[in-house]
């Protein structure tokens, strides 16, 4: 149930035409969203705290498959950082 996860970064518009960028992880399973992170900016550390909101959510998420669009933001900090969360 808790092995198989997606993510996906949004924009938010804000007033004056300005945005801000929401990464989200949501388990496939039950279709919950388990991580987010928000920010000004779509860099790497972006996607790597909603995986760590995620992580911190599940208690583990060892064994589990992520999968992303491998969008310019899927790098190898964010490779790593799904290593890491096994």
């Amino acid at each position: 149930m808790n092995t198989k996860y997606v993510g996906d970064i949004t924009y938010l518009p804000l007033d004056g035409g300005k945005f801000c960028c929401l990464a989200t992880v949501i388990n496939l399973a039950s279709r919950r969203l388990t991580g987010w992170a928000i920010a000004g900016h779509m860099r790497t550390e972006l996607v790597t705290d909603a995986l760590a909101a995620a992580q911190r959510t599940r208690g583990s998420l060892t064994g589990a498959i992520m999968h992303t669009d491998h969008g310019r933001n899927t790098r190898a900090e964010f490779a790593e950082a799904c290593r890491s969360a096994g």
